[in-house]
């Protein structure tokens, strides 16, 4: 039986700093994948964000590094908890990786809802048949959606305006319930600030986190 889990003790970290870039030179399509960066200095658990031409299966994702070596390290694969496989992947032309470092922490949110994710599809129908087929395409961006309960001087709220109002890429994290699985990815915030309710309710403040490029899931 799958284990059972409950939104509660969800903790929401978003990229307070992002480090300066690493030119990455080189990822083979092998299992594991290696990635080649001569001045990288990541440690293994690290959290990076990637931005790779070529190897679009990489670009714009969030990764933690695994087996780091001088000038080379790994990514962490997020289904077997092992390292990646990129031995099907597109071949790599370029790419730089930056790390993360998850400061900012929202604490005030009542509610997340995720949509999206919703796959596009392509009409195959041939003109010899009588029954339509399609074929998947893209997905679309998968969006987060929060209320708040509203305050203008809270730490949290104050850190996603700012990221709104730059309209900005910033890494998020996601860690349901403590030690439990972890989401991370980058995202573009909306957040105005402004409060909302009805008489005598609860005064919130709606935001979204929507998604540029895929998340990647970790067990813990």
């Amino acid at each position: 039986m799958s284990a059972v889990r409950k939104m509660s003790n969800v903790a929401v970290a978003m990229q307070s700093a992002l480090a300066a870039p690493k030119t990455i030179t080189a990822i083979t399509k092998a299992a594991p994948g290696v990635l080649s960066s001569d001045t990288h200095g990541y440690a293994n658990g690290d959290y990076i964000m990637l931005e790779i031409q070529g190897m679009a299966q990489l670009n714009n994702r969030v990764f933690r590094v695994a087996n780091q070596a001088v000038g080379t390290f790994e990514l962490e694969d997020t289904l077997t908890g092992t390292v990646l496989d990129t031995s099907a992947f597109d071949d790599f032309s370029s790419g730089t990786a930056k790390k993360i470092t998850f400061g900012n922490s929202v604490t005030s949110a009542t509610t997340i809802d995720s949509s999206g994710g919703d796959f596009d599809f392509e009409d195959t129908t041939l003109i010899h048949s009588n029954v339509k087929s399609q074929v998947p395409t893209s997905a679309n961006p998968i969006v987060k959606s929060m209320e708040l309960l509203w305050d203008v001087a809270n730490a949290g709220q104050i850190a996603l305006k700012a990221a709104s109002d730059a309209q900005e890429l910033r890494a998020f994290k996601f860690t349901y319930g403590t030690g439990g699985p972890i989401e991370v990815f980058v995202g573009y915030v909306g957040f105005t600030g402004a409060p909302t309710g009805q008489a005598q309710s609860v005064i919130k403040s709606p935001a979204s986190i929507t998604a540029f490029g895929a998340s990647s899931y970790y067990q813990s």
